[in-house]
Protein backbone atom coordinates (compact mmCIF):
# COMPACT_ATOMS: atom_id res chain seq x y z
CA UNK A 1 0.00 0.00 0.00
CA UNK A 2 2.81 2.44 0.87
CA UNK A 3 4.57 1.83 -2.44
CA UNK A 4 1.41 2.47 -4.49
CA UNK A 5 0.48 5.57 -2.51
CA UNK A 6 4.01 6.95 -2.86
CA UNK A 7 3.89 6.49 -6.64
CA UNK A 8 0.57 8.32 -6.81
CA UNK A 9 2.03 11.16 -4.76
CA UNK A 10 4.89 11.60 -7.20
CA UNK A 11 2.43 11.95 -10.06
CA UNK A 12 0.22 14.36 -8.17
CA UNK A 13 2.84 16.88 -7.13
CA UNK A 14 5.11 16.68 -10.21
CA UNK A 15 8.20 15.53 -8.31
CA UNK A 16 10.76 13.63 -10.40
CA UNK A 17 10.43 9.90 -9.87
CA UNK A 18 14.20 9.68 -10.47
CA UNK A 19 14.99 11.33 -7.13
CA UNK A 20 17.75 9.45 -5.31
CA UNK A 21 16.69 8.33 -1.83
CA UNK A 22 19.16 9.55 0.80
CA UNK A 23 17.16 8.82 3.96
CA UNK A 24 14.57 6.19 4.85
CA UNK A 25 13.64 5.43 8.43
CA UNK A 26 10.33 4.13 9.69
CA UNK A 27 7.64 5.98 7.67
CA UNK A 28 9.88 8.88 6.61
CA UNK A 29 11.69 9.26 3.29
CA UNK A 30 13.89 11.96 1.81
CA UNK A 31 15.16 12.11 -1.78
CA UNK A 32 17.44 14.43 -3.72
CA UNK A 33 17.09 15.36 -7.39
CA UNK A 34 18.42 17.97 -9.81
CA UNK A 35 20.42 18.74 -12.90
CA UNK A 36 23.47 20.57 -14.17
CA UNK A 37 22.92 22.15 -17.56
CA UNK A 38 26.09 23.55 -19.14
CA UNK A 39 25.10 25.55 -22.20
CA UNK A 40 26.21 28.43 -24.40
CA UNK A 41 24.00 30.66 -26.53
CA UNK A 42 25.06 32.37 -29.77
CA UNK A 43 22.94 35.28 -31.00
CA UNK A 44 23.01 38.94 -32.01
CA UNK A 45 20.40 39.40 -29.26
CA UNK A 46 22.47 40.26 -26.18
CA UNK A 47 19.87 38.67 -23.87
CA UNK A 48 20.31 35.34 -25.67
CA UNK A 49 24.08 35.37 -26.10
CA UNK A 50 26.77 33.90 -23.88
CA UNK A 51 27.09 31.35 -21.10
CA UNK A 52 23.81 30.02 -19.64
CA UNK A 53 25.10 27.33 -17.29
CA UNK A 54 22.97 26.60 -14.22
CA UNK A 55 22.50 24.05 -11.46
CA UNK A 56 19.16 22.95 -10.01
CA UNK A 57 18.96 21.14 -6.71
CA UNK A 58 15.85 19.75 -5.05
CA UNK A 59 14.76 17.82 -1.97
CA UNK A 60 11.58 15.74 -1.79
CA UNK A 61 10.31 14.42 1.50
CA UNK A 62 7.31 12.35 2.53
CA UNK A 63 5.96 10.71 5.64
CA UNK A 64 3.26 8.10 6.16
CA UNK A 65 0.61 9.65 8.43
CA UNK A 66 -1.98 6.87 8.22
CA UNK A 67 -2.71 3.87 5.99
CA UNK A 68 -4.07 6.01 3.14
CA UNK A 69 -2.58 9.40 4.05
CA UNK A 70 0.85 10.86 3.27
CA UNK A 71 2.43 14.21 4.09
CA UNK A 72 4.96 15.63 1.64
CA UNK A 73 7.18 18.59 0.88
CA UNK A 74 9.24 19.75 -2.09
CA UNK A 75 12.04 22.33 -2.25
CA UNK A 76 14.06 23.35 -5.29
CA UNK A 77 16.73 26.00 -5.88
CA UNK A 78 18.54 27.23 -8.99
CA UNK A 79 22.13 28.47 -8.99
CA UNK A 80 23.56 30.34 -11.96
CA UNK A 81 26.93 29.00 -13.01
CA UNK A 82 27.30 31.88 -15.48
CA UNK A 83 27.58 34.53 -12.73
CA UNK A 84 30.77 35.71 -11.06
CA UNK A 85 31.22 34.94 -7.36
CA UNK A 86 29.38 37.42 -5.18
CA UNK A 87 27.15 38.73 -7.98
CA UNK A 88 23.56 39.47 -6.98
CA UNK A 89 20.67 37.37 -8.28
CA UNK A 90 22.96 34.36 -8.47
CA UNK A 91 20.34 31.97 -7.02
CA UNK A 92 16.64 31.76 -6.24
CA UNK A 93 13.93 29.44 -4.97
CA UNK A 94 12.00 27.73 -7.77
CA UNK A 95 9.71 25.59 -5.61
CA UNK A 96 8.80 25.36 -1.94
CA UNK A 97 5.53 23.76 -0.88
CA UNK A 98 4.08 21.23 1.55
CA UNK A 99 0.88 19.22 1.57
CA UNK A 100 -1.01 16.03 2.28
CA UNK A 101 -2.23 13.31 -0.08
CA UNK A 102 -4.95 10.68 0.25
CA UNK A 103 -4.85 7.76 -2.19
CA UNK A 104 -8.51 8.25 -3.13
CA UNK A 105 -9.50 11.80 -2.09
CA UNK A 106 -6.50 13.51 -3.76
CA UNK A 107 -3.83 15.95 -2.62
CA UNK A 108 -3.75 19.49 -1.23
CA UNK A 109 -0.65 21.67 -0.88
CA UNK A 110 0.36 25.29 -0.41
CA UNK A 111 3.43 27.40 -1.21
CA UNK A 112 5.54 28.25 -4.22
CA UNK A 113 4.44 25.74 -6.84
CA UNK A 114 3.54 25.26 -10.48
CA UNK A 115 0.60 27.38 -11.64
CA UNK A 116 -2.36 25.48 -12.99
CA UNK A 117 -1.94 26.88 -16.53
CA UNK A 118 1.28 24.88 -16.71
CA UNK A 119 -0.71 21.64 -16.41
CA UNK A 120 -1.00 22.04 -20.19
CA UNK A 121 2.06 24.22 -20.77
CA UNK A 122 4.18 21.25 -19.68
CA UNK A 123 2.84 19.27 -22.65
CA UNK A 124 4.61 21.55 -25.14
CA UNK A 125 7.59 22.43 -22.90
CA UNK A 126 9.60 19.46 -24.18
CA UNK A 127 12.07 21.16 -26.52
CA UNK A 128 15.80 21.36 -25.64
CA UNK A 129 15.36 25.16 -25.27
CA UNK A 130 12.62 27.79 -25.67
CA UNK A 131 9.63 25.53 -25.03
CA UNK A 132 6.29 26.96 -23.79
CA UNK A 133 7.54 30.47 -24.60
CA UNK A 134 4.21 32.12 -25.47
CA UNK A 135 2.04 32.41 -22.32
CA UNK A 136 3.85 30.50 -19.59
CA UNK A 137 5.99 33.00 -17.68
CA UNK A 138 7.09 32.72 -14.04
CA UNK A 139 5.24 34.71 -11.36
CA UNK A 140 2.65 35.83 -13.92
CA UNK A 141 -0.62 34.94 -12.19
CA UNK A 142 -0.98 31.12 -12.47
CA UNK A 143 0.91 30.77 -15.77
CA UNK A 144 3.98 28.94 -14.43
CA UNK A 145 5.83 28.79 -11.11
CA UNK A 146 4.38 31.29 -8.65
CA UNK A 147 3.86 32.06 -4.96
CA UNK A 148 0.82 31.88 -2.62
CA UNK A 149 -0.67 28.90 -4.48
CA UNK A 150 -3.12 26.51 -2.81
CA UNK A 151 -3.68 23.49 -5.05
CA UNK A 152 -6.05 20.54 -4.90
CA UNK A 153 -5.50 17.62 -7.30
CA UNK A 154 -7.43 14.41 -7.89
CA UNK A 155 -6.36 11.58 -10.20
CA UNK A 156 -8.75 9.13 -11.85
CA UNK A 157 -11.75 11.07 -10.45
CA UNK A 158 -11.73 9.60 -6.94
CA UNK A 159 -10.82 6.21 -8.41
CA UNK A 160 -14.04 6.05 -10.44
CA UNK A 161 -12.86 7.10 -13.94
CA UNK A 162 -9.41 5.93 -15.03
CA UNK A 163 -7.50 8.68 -16.82
CA UNK A 164 -9.66 11.63 -15.69
CA UNK A 165 -7.61 14.10 -13.64
CA UNK A 166 -8.96 17.29 -12.08
CA UNK A 167 -7.31 20.22 -10.28
CA UNK A 168 -8.44 23.43 -8.58
CA UNK A 169 -6.04 26.20 -7.59
CA UNK A 170 -6.35 29.44 -5.63
CA UNK A 171 -3.79 32.24 -5.53
CA UNK A 172 -3.46 34.99 -2.94
CA UNK A 173 -2.63 38.61 -3.75
CA UNK A 174 0.98 39.63 -4.54
CA UNK A 175 1.56 43.32 -5.17
CA UNK A 176 3.83 45.91 -3.47
CA UNK A 177 7.54 45.82 -4.30
CA UNK A 178 7.14 43.62 -7.39
CA UNK A 179 7.62 44.38 -11.07
CA UNK A 180 4.31 45.17 -12.76
CA UNK A 181 4.11 41.85 -14.65
CA UNK A 182 4.91 39.89 -11.46
CA UNK A 183 1.94 41.25 -9.48
CA UNK A 184 -1.48 39.60 -9.13
CA UNK A 185 -4.73 39.90 -7.25
CA UNK A 186 -6.71 37.05 -5.72
CA UNK A 187 -7.60 34.40 -8.28
CA UNK A 188 -8.56 30.82 -9.04
CA UNK A 189 -8.07 28.26 -11.79
CA UNK A 190 -9.40 24.85 -12.81
CA UNK A 191 -7.97 22.17 -15.07
CA UNK A 192 -9.14 18.84 -16.42
CA UNK A 193 -7.22 16.26 -18.44
CA UNK A 194 -8.16 12.87 -19.79
CA UNK A 195 -5.66 10.19 -20.76
CA UNK A 196 -6.79 7.56 -23.25
CA UNK A 197 -5.24 4.08 -23.33
CA UNK A 198 -4.00 4.76 -26.87
CA UNK A 199 -1.45 7.36 -25.70
CA UNK A 200 -3.67 10.35 -26.54
CA UNK A 201 -4.42 12.97 -23.86
CA UNK A 202 -6.78 15.96 -23.99
CA UNK A 203 -6.96 18.88 -21.57
CA UNK A 204 -8.42 22.26 -20.76
CA UNK A 205 -7.60 25.07 -18.28
CA UNK A 206 -9.40 28.24 -17.18
CA UNK A 207 -8.10 30.90 -14.77
CA UNK A 208 -9.60 34.13 -13.46
CA UNK A 209 -7.81 36.68 -11.25
CA UNK A 210 -8.22 40.21 -10.02
CA UNK A 211 -5.52 42.67 -11.06
CA UNK A 212 -3.77 45.06 -8.69
CA UNK A 213 -4.56 48.78 -8.66
CA UNK A 214 -1.07 49.51 -10.00
CA UNK A 215 -1.57 47.15 -12.94
CA UNK A 216 -4.91 48.69 -13.87
CA UNK A 217 -3.69 52.28 -13.80
CA UNK A 218 -0.01 52.16 -14.64
CA UNK A 219 0.42 53.64 -18.13
CA UNK A 220 -0.31 53.72 -21.82
CA UNK A 221 1.28 50.36 -22.74
CA UNK A 222 -0.48 48.39 -20.00
CA UNK A 223 -3.88 46.74 -20.32
CA UNK A 224 -6.40 48.44 -18.03
CA UNK A 225 -9.00 45.68 -17.58
CA UNK A 226 -10.00 44.69 -14.01
CA UNK A 227 -9.41 40.95 -14.46
CA UNK A 228 -6.74 38.65 -15.87
CA UNK A 229 -8.11 35.52 -17.53
CA UNK A 230 -6.82 32.57 -19.52
CA UNK A 231 -8.40 29.80 -21.62
CA UNK A 232 -6.23 26.93 -22.85
CA UNK A 233 -6.94 23.67 -24.68
CA UNK A 234 -4.30 21.11 -25.59
CA UNK A 235 -3.73 17.61 -26.91
CA UNK A 236 -0.73 15.30 -26.83
CA UNK A 237 0.14 11.86 -28.14
CA UNK A 238 2.95 9.65 -26.93
CA UNK A 239 3.74 6.11 -28.09
CA UNK A 240 6.73 4.08 -29.30
CA UNK A 241 9.21 6.96 -29.10
CA UNK A 242 6.95 9.45 -30.90
CA UNK A 243 5.70 12.55 -29.08
CA UNK A 244 3.29 15.12 -30.54
CA UNK A 245 1.59 18.03 -28.78
CA UNK A 246 -0.55 21.00 -29.79
CA UNK A 247 -1.80 23.87 -27.65
CA UNK A 248 -4.04 26.89 -28.22
CA UNK A 249 -4.58 29.52 -25.57
CA UNK A 250 -5.86 33.04 -24.98
CA UNK A 251 -5.11 35.43 -22.14
CA UNK A 252 -6.66 38.80 -21.27
CA UNK A 253 -4.84 41.59 -19.39
CA UNK A 254 -2.10 39.18 -18.35
CA UNK A 255 0.75 38.49 -20.75
CA UNK A 256 3.74 40.84 -20.84
CA UNK A 257 6.06 41.23 -23.81
CA UNK A 258 9.58 42.68 -24.15
CA UNK A 259 9.38 44.45 -20.75
CA UNK A 260 7.49 44.36 -17.45
CA UNK A 261 5.44 47.41 -18.48
CA UNK A 262 4.14 46.08 -21.81
CA UNK A 263 1.03 44.01 -20.99
CA UNK A 264 -1.32 42.96 -23.78
CA UNK A 265 -5.09 43.45 -23.62
CA UNK A 266 -5.47 40.08 -25.31
CA UNK A 267 -2.99 37.43 -26.42
CA UNK A 268 -3.67 34.47 -28.70
CA UNK A 269 -1.10 31.66 -28.68
CA UNK A 270 -0.36 28.52 -30.66
CA UNK A 271 2.30 25.93 -29.81
CA UNK A 272 3.07 22.81 -31.88
CA UNK A 273 5.85 20.35 -31.05
CA UNK A 274 7.01 16.98 -32.33
CA UNK A 275 9.93 14.74 -31.41
CA UNK A 276 11.04 11.16 -31.85
CA UNK A 277 13.42 9.09 -29.69
CA UNK A 278 15.39 6.52 -31.67
CA UNK A 279 16.62 3.34 -30.00
CA UNK A 280 20.21 4.61 -30.08
CA UNK A 281 19.31 7.63 -27.91
CA UNK A 282 19.11 10.25 -30.67
CA UNK A 283 16.06 12.53 -30.38
CA UNK A 284 15.37 15.21 -33.02
CA UNK A 285 12.58 17.72 -32.36
CA UNK A 286 10.77 20.54 -34.08
CA UNK A 287 8.42 23.20 -32.75
CA UNK A 288 6.42 26.16 -33.96
CA UNK A 289 5.44 28.79 -31.39
CA UNK A 290 3.43 31.95 -32.03
CA UNK A 291 1.61 34.48 -29.88
CA UNK A 292 -0.26 37.51 -31.19
CA UNK A 293 -1.22 40.60 -29.22
CA UNK A 294 -4.61 42.13 -30.02
CA UNK A 295 -5.42 45.86 -29.77
CA UNK A 296 -2.19 46.56 -27.90
CA UNK A 297 -2.53 49.57 -25.60
CA UNK A 298 -0.40 52.53 -26.70
CA UNK A 299 0.49 50.89 -30.01
CA UNK A 300 -3.02 50.77 -31.56
CA UNK A 301 -2.21 47.61 -33.49
CA UNK A 302 -2.40 43.82 -33.59
CA UNK A 303 1.02 42.23 -33.84
CA UNK A 304 2.93 39.01 -33.28
CA UNK A 305 4.77 39.02 -29.96
CA UNK A 306 6.48 35.63 -30.36
CA UNK A 307 6.93 33.70 -33.60
CA UNK A 308 9.67 31.17 -34.26
CA UNK A 309 10.52 27.71 -35.53
CA UNK A 310 12.60 25.63 -33.14
CA UNK A 311 14.92 22.89 -34.43
CA UNK A 312 16.49 20.69 -31.76
CA UNK A 313 18.45 17.49 -31.34
CA UNK A 314 19.41 15.64 -28.18
CA UNK A 315 21.61 12.60 -27.80
CA UNK A 316 21.12 10.58 -24.61
CA UNK A 317 24.30 8.73 -23.67
CA UNK A 318 22.23 7.15 -20.89
CA UNK A 319 19.44 8.25 -18.55
CA UNK A 320 21.77 10.67 -16.79
CA UNK A 321 23.90 12.45 -19.42
CA UNK A 322 22.82 14.05 -22.72
CA UNK A 323 24.20 16.49 -25.29
CA UNK A 324 22.05 18.81 -27.36
CA UNK A 325 21.92 21.50 -30.01
CA UNK A 326 19.01 23.86 -30.55
CA UNK A 327 18.39 26.50 -33.22
CA UNK A 328 15.64 29.11 -32.90
CA UNK A 329 14.62 30.63 -36.23
CA UNK A 330 12.99 33.93 -35.29
CA UNK A 331 10.14 34.81 -37.67
CA UNK A 332 9.33 38.23 -36.20
CA UNK A 333 9.78 41.02 -38.72
CA UNK A 334 11.96 43.99 -37.87
CA UNK A 335 9.49 46.88 -38.15
CA UNK A 336 8.29 49.99 -36.35
CA UNK A 337 6.34 47.96 -33.79
CA UNK A 338 9.12 45.52 -32.83
CA UNK A 339 11.54 48.44 -32.58
CA UNK A 340 9.21 50.53 -30.41
CA UNK A 341 8.25 47.63 -28.15
CA UNK A 342 11.80 46.29 -27.82
CA UNK A 343 11.07 42.86 -29.34
CA UNK A 344 14.12 41.06 -30.72
CA UNK A 345 14.13 39.50 -34.18
CA UNK A 346 17.44 37.60 -34.06
CA UNK A 347 18.03 33.86 -34.41
CA UNK A 348 19.69 31.93 -31.56
CA UNK A 349 21.87 28.80 -31.50
CA UNK A 350 22.31 26.85 -28.24
CA UNK A 351 24.84 24.07 -27.54
CA UNK A 352 24.83 22.18 -24.27
CA UNK A 353 25.44 19.19 -22.04
CA UNK A 354 23.07 17.97 -19.30
CA UNK A 355 23.73 15.83 -16.23
CA UNK A 356 20.49 14.94 -14.46
CA UNK A 357 19.35 12.83 -11.54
Amino acid sequence: MLKNTTLMLMLLVCIPASAVEIYHKDANRLGVYGKIRASHLLSDNAKEDGDNTYIRFGLRGETQIAEHLIGYGNFQMQFQGSKYEGEEKNSWTRLGFAGISHDRAGSFDYGRNWGIMYDLGAWTDVLPEFGAATLFHTDNFMAQRATTLATYRNRDFFGLVDGLNLAVQFQGKNEGGRALNKQNGNGYGISATYNFDSGLSLGGVYTHSERTDEQKGYGRHVASGPYAESYIVSAKYSADGLYLAALYGETSNMTAFASSTNIANKTQALELVAKYRFNNGFEPSIGYLQSKGKDLSGYNTDNNLVQFINLGAMYYFNNTVAAYANYKINLLDANNFTSAAGLKTDNTLVLGLVYQL
